[in-house]
């Protein structure tokens, strides 16, 4: 059984988009949907260095139109999809929950929203490596961060403002090894995006929505979701509450997921999966190389 994740904000860099670009029609869909949102994605993804891509209103468009052109590419047929933060959006349009185009959209006003909320208090994450999340979550939470991104495999992400983050690393919690700041632009999945959750909201209406087509599982807590009004609804708030990616490797565990195939730009969520998910075969998709291989893993574990 396979699962096609696409990962969250973070995942980019400078140039990544290049390779991607050179098959056949990629140029074309990534010149549509820049004219459609107003943003040039081919610029941001192939010029543009890490502090421009760095900023939530390009990468997350960026990282959306990566995965799909990246998945469109693989042309597979998963039985389970799933994306980290951002890349929820990427899997709503692989279920066929909203098609490409709108998924653009959604996240082109998703990250200036959330631009926006974020230029309010100087705020960042941070991520944990290592200690146990019963002792790590009540630290952050004596500290004012939010466990803005539970992602097993011994990772945490806190979030919250720029001082807490320095008392953080000031003040790890017991068996955390390492505090590394991540290279985003504001408190993500906390209470400083509500304003974003306002904006979306609003935006939802003009949306076209149909059930799932696959089993999607929500990062909201791990569930499977049935209904494409449902999948919105979580899509809208998830900005201003909490990712379980934890949960979500449980629920591919518990379906009987056998691979993993991570979208462009892959890497996080496959690491993550090494740790969590002992036996399940993962790829991450870097480049356009990467496609045979992912392909042959497809042939052996799609379709259960």
């Amino acid at each position: 059984m396979l699962v096609l994740v696409a990962p969250g904000q973070g995942a980019q860099t400078p140039g990544f988009l290049t390779p991607w670009l050179d098959l056949p029609g990629a140029a074309d869909r990534i010149a549509a949907w820049s004219d459609a949102i107003g943003l040039d994605l081919a610029h941001y993804g192939t010029r543009a260095d890490a502090d421009e891509i760095r900023d939530t209103a390009v990468a997350q468009p960026l990282l959306v139109a990566a995965g799909l052109l990246s998945a469109a590419a693989l042309d597979a047929s998963p039985s389970v999809v799933a994306g980290h933060s951002v890349g929820e959006i990427t899997a709503a349009a692989l279920a066929g929950v909203i098609d490409d185009e709108a998924a653009l959209r959604f996240v082109r006003t998703r990250g200036l929203g959330m631009a926006e909320a974020a230029a309010v208090t100087e705020t960042g994450m941070a991520a944990l490596l290592g200690g146990d999340p019963g002792v790590t979550i009540p630290h952050l939470e004596k500290l004012g961060l939010t466990p803005a991104n539970v992602n097993g495999g011994g990772q945490i992400v806190a979030a919250g403002t720029a001082a807490q983050i320095a008392a953080l690393e000031a003040d790890k919690p017991e068996g955390v090894r390492r505090v590394v700041p991540l290279k985003v632009a504001g408190a993500f999945h906390t209470h400083h995006m509500a304003p974003a959750v306002e904006k979306l909201r609003a935006a939802v209406g003009d949306l076209t929505v149909s059930d799932p087509t696959v089993r999607y599982v929500s990062n909201a807590d791990g569930h499977t979701v049935a209904t494409g009004t449902e999948v919105i609804a979580r899509l809208v708030g998830q900005v201003a509450n909490p990712v379980r990616w934890d949960l979500c490797m449980e629920t591919f565990q518990s379906l009987g997921v056998t691979a993993l195939v991570e979208l462009s730009p892959g890497g996080t969520l496959t690491g993550l999966a090494k740790r969590a998910l002992p036996g399940v075969k993962t790829l991450a998709l870097k480049t356009p190389d990467d496609l045979d291989t992912a392909r042959a893993l497809i042939s052996e574990h799609a379709g259960a």
